[in-house]
């Protein structure tokens, strides 16, 4: 039931997570390079600099979310009294 009630939380919170982070790395990126941030699709790029750009952009995606989620999660468990999820807790 708990899962039920947490999932529109949960997507909240992923959409939230997704805009933060492309924000976020679009600002670090900017500090690395004037050009946009390469894609895979882009003909010509170096892979030293797809490379960058791709793990410097997943650690940001990978923090912001994991972040948020914890977050929303604990707000969760505040108002209801229920952590969504597994809780070492339960197994005591």
């Amino acid at each position: 039931m708990k899962k039920i009630l947490f999932a529109p939380v949960g997507i909240g919170a992923g959409i939230v997570a997704g805009v933060v982070a492309r924000k976020t790395f679009e600002k670090a990126w900017a500090v690395i390079d004037d050009d946009e941030p390469p894609e895979p699709h882009d003909r010509g790029v170096s892979t030293g600099k797809l490379l960058a750009a791709l793990a410097i952009e997943g650690a940001i995606f990978r923090v912001t979310k994991g972040l948020v989620d914890h977050q929303a999660r604990s707000a969760f468990a505040g108002a209801t009294g229920r952590w969504p999820g597994k809780d070492p807790a339960d197994a005591k």
